[in-house]
């Protein structure tokens, strides 16, 4: 199993155009908005790299160079904050990428939907088992240690019984801008697990769905997946959905969804944005108690 879990590749589709949060991403890749004093798709790999993953693939645009250069290595900056004594500056900069993980980057030449820009990554992967993490969504690390809950747990699930796996949280109101889950018994508890039997990507009529589940962007996904993409058509807004696939695999063999553990954050769009980078502002541990101050006084004038 430990095998299985060390050879999972993940995936990060990095290639949107940020449209929800214009015109901030007009010339900066929404991945690249800092929460605090990191860029959301650091929070992303952080997270991947808690779960036991060594090697990840961004699927990235030609307008996404300032996410590849993230990740490489700046040898000025490092000589420079070593000259300067900037020790602890310097540490953290070298941790962008840890030590032993591989970040490697595919392009997706026409934006043709998420089905499509996994299909990207298919020839680095090959015929095998992977993870897919959208980096919209920010999962508060606070909240839920990433060494134990949500991706990890769906690895060690999908090591023990070689289903695929979706991450999914309770959403009331509006759900018909998500992936709607519909489970063959109540998602009652934080890492409560059961049978996909309906996924819809952004449907037209949610309140017809007996569900307040949605899809989270975590997926551990089995390598029956890749016909299922070959196969499928454009779906929601003429986009080939990643949905549309695991709805049809769902079809043919258990796929599983898991209840959430702990918060999350859609930095895609702007409340969400606002929602992490105050979360995260608070607990800041240099800047926090300052911040919090100023928040206070604002609310109180």
């Amino acid at each position: 199993m430990d095998e299985i879990m060390t050879n999972l590749k993940a995936v990060i589709p990095v290639a949107g155009l940020g449209m929800h949060m214009l015109p901030a991403t007009k010339a900066i890749p929404k991945e690249m908005l800092p929460i605090v004093d990191k860029p959301m798709i650091q929070y992303i790999v952080d997270e991947i790299v808690a779960a036991g993953i060594k090697e990840i693939l961004l699927v990235t645009h030609a307008s996404k160079n300032a996410v590849e250069n993230h990740f490489d290595t700046s040898y000025e900056l490092e000589s420079l904050l070593e000259q300067r004594v900037k020790r602890q500056l310097l540490a953290e900069v070298q941790s962008i990428c840890p030590p032993g993980v591989t970040i490697m980057n595919v392009r997706q030449g026409e934006p043709l939907g998420l089905g499509h820009s996994i299909l990207c990554a298919r020839p680095a992967i090959g015929d095998n088992p992977f993870v897919v993490v959208l980096p919209d969504v920010v999962i508060d690390d606070a909240s839920a240690d990433p060494l134990r809950y949500n991706l990890a747990a769906m690895i060690a699930r999908f090591n023990e019984t070689g289903r695929s796996q979706v991450l999914a949280k309770r959403m009331p109101g509006d759900l018909s801008e998500y992936s709607v889950i519909q489970t063959k018994e109540p998602l009652d508890r934080e890492g409560k697990v059961s049978r996909i039997v309906e996924f819809i990507e952004k449907p037209d009529q949610p309140q017809t769905l007996e569900s307040d589940i949605m899809a989270v962007g975590r997926y551990v996904l089995s390598a029956d997946i890749w016909p299922e993409l070959e196969r499928t058509q454009p779906g929601a807004w003429g986009r080939i959905q990643l949905t549309d696939a695991i709805a049809e695999l769902a079809k043919k063999q258990s796929v599983d969804a898991m209840l959430m553990t702990g918060d999350s954050y859609d930095c895609g769009k702007k409340m969400g944005y606002m929602q992490a980078f105050v979360k995260y502002g608070l607990r800041n541990l240099k800047e926090g108690a300052k911040f919090r101050k100023g928040i206070e006084k604002l609310l109180s004038e």
